[in-house]
């Protein structure tokens, strides 16, 4: 392209910027890092540019000397190198200074910015592309069905240079324009959270989640690992909860199980009855992942209250070899649990026939059930839970909870479902998770 007075088209001009901008993607950096589609568009309509005579005069000798620059033994000697590049492209970015400097109308302005993301390019200089975008971009010279997609760029630009307020403005601009690839909504949540707007940040991502299913599109297992991890951070329990249960949702694996269930348990504030049951749940799909889940788990339910259920616990540890059975405190658990295990077993027969007796309390039902459960026989367990929530003064969360892992030990996967759909408060997050395992169960998964 060789410039002259006559009016220039913005083919052209477009050719270099769209070519540049598509080193974008790569420059960038980061997880959030585009990967541009623009290649493969066609070149948009022509329009007529007419640059100042002042403009004129400095361009047309920086395009010779961009040109020559890329050829230049100094230039590409450097390549790969952005201080040495910086060095080698000082003249032009003196030059490119100039140029800016004699800016007299819109049409300057845009062909100013496509020189400067070029130059940019060249020379693996972010702020230079960034500079000429947001000339492009102020000029209104660029044509309208790339705006959009130049406003992401800048976006992007801006957020790798930690300006967050000027990532967001470009970002919502590019989002209102219906720019869609490369979900500019997760950066736009990100522009939030680096900022500690944790709330804002999170409320974004899960709107770009929402709007990435109704597309039918797929959620990166990243996107709900990011949410989680920052409403853990914020301390915020729900939407760690609803995070993780997206997670092991679209992602269940064992390690997202784990890593799931120890998000909500180091949230903090739960009593040793929910923790038992969120710990059950780390048994049932083998997701411990350290000597502490055993010992928690195994604190949480108890030796003289549910001895069997500790001895599975115990046994499990020892087997993946997490446990060692000859560590004081190990072993003493354990004898503890052997001295009580039989009793407590012959008991069953007499704690159901007290829980059934039309005289039996909430607290004789729902113990009986616990006993029952922690056996494995998860029948009675259910039936045993039922008539505690018929009784006054239930623990109706905790019954509810424990109704649902009965149910779900028996494959009732639906009715576990319903079950866990009731349960309200503290227990929400432990039940929403039984609820994703339930689900996950029914077809056919962890």
């Amino acid at each position: 392209m060789v410039l002259s007075s006559k009016p220039l088209g913005v083919g052209l001009v477009s050719r270099i910027a769209l070519g540049a901008a598509l080193a974008l993607g790569v420059v960038a950096g980061g997880t959030l890092t585009a990967t541009p589609a623009a290649a493969k568009e066609k070149e948009p309509k022509p329009v007529p540019l007419k640059m100042t005579p002042a403009f004129q005069k400095i361009a047309g000798p920086f395009q010779k000397a961009l040109g020559d620059a890329k050829a230049r033994a100094d230039v590409t000697a450097a390549a790969g190198n952005a201080q040495a590049l910086a060095a080698a492209l000082a003249p032009e970015k003196a030059q490119l200074d100039q140029l800016f400097a004699a800016i007299g109308n819109e049409d300057d302005k845009y062909v100013a910015g496509t020189f400067a993301l070029q130059l940019g390019g060249m020379a693996s200089d972010q702020s230079l592309q960034r500079r000429g975008l947001g000339a492009m971009l102020e000029s209104g010279k660029s044509p309208a069905g790339e705006v959009p997609k130049l406003n992401f760029y800048a976006g992007q630009l801006a957020y790798v240079a930690k300006d967050y307020p000027g990532a967001r403005a470009y970002l919502e601009a590019a989002i209102k324009g219906g720019f869609t690839e490369n979900d500019p909504q997760l950066m736009l949540a990100e522009t939030y959270m680096s900022e500690g707007n944790i709330g804002q940040g999170l409320a974004l991502l899960q709107q770009a989640i929402d709007q990435k299913k109704a597309s039918g599109g797929v959620v990166p297992e990243s996107w709900y690992r990011r949410g989680m991890l920052a409403a853990y951070k914020a301390k915020s329990g729900p939407q760690a909860s609803t995070f993780a249960m997206g997670l092991v949702q679209s992602y269940p694996t064992t390690q997202n199980w784990g890593i799931a269930i120890t998000i909500i348990r180091e949230i903090g504030g739960i009593p040793a009855q929910e923790m038992v049951d969120l710990l059950r749940l780390m048994g049932r799909t083998n997701s411990y992942n350290e000597m502490r889940d055993y010992l928690e788990y195994i604190e949480a339910a108890d030796p003289r209250r549910l001895p069997g259920e500790v001895l599975k616990v115990i046994e499990a540890g020892t087997a993946s070899g997490k446990l060692n059975p000859s560590d004081r405190t190990v072993a003493e658990i354990k004898a503890m649990a052997n001295e009580r295990v039989g009793a407590d077993r012959a008991s069953l027969p007499a704690l159901e026939r007290d829980a059934r007796a039309a005289s039996s309390t909430a607290v004789t039902a729902l113990a009986s059930g616990d006993a029952f459960l922690s056996y494995g026989d998860a029948a009675k367990a259910e039936a045993l839970y039922a008539i505690a929530l018929g009784k006054p003064g239930v623990d109706q969360p905790r019954a509810l909870t424990r109704l649902g892992i009965a149910q779900v030990d028996q494959g009732k996967y639906a009715e576990a479902q319903a079950t866990f759909a009731k349960i309200t408060g503290p227990r929400k997050p432990i039940a929403d998770l039984w609820t994703a395992y339930a689900q996950s169960k029914a077809k056919g998964g962890v």
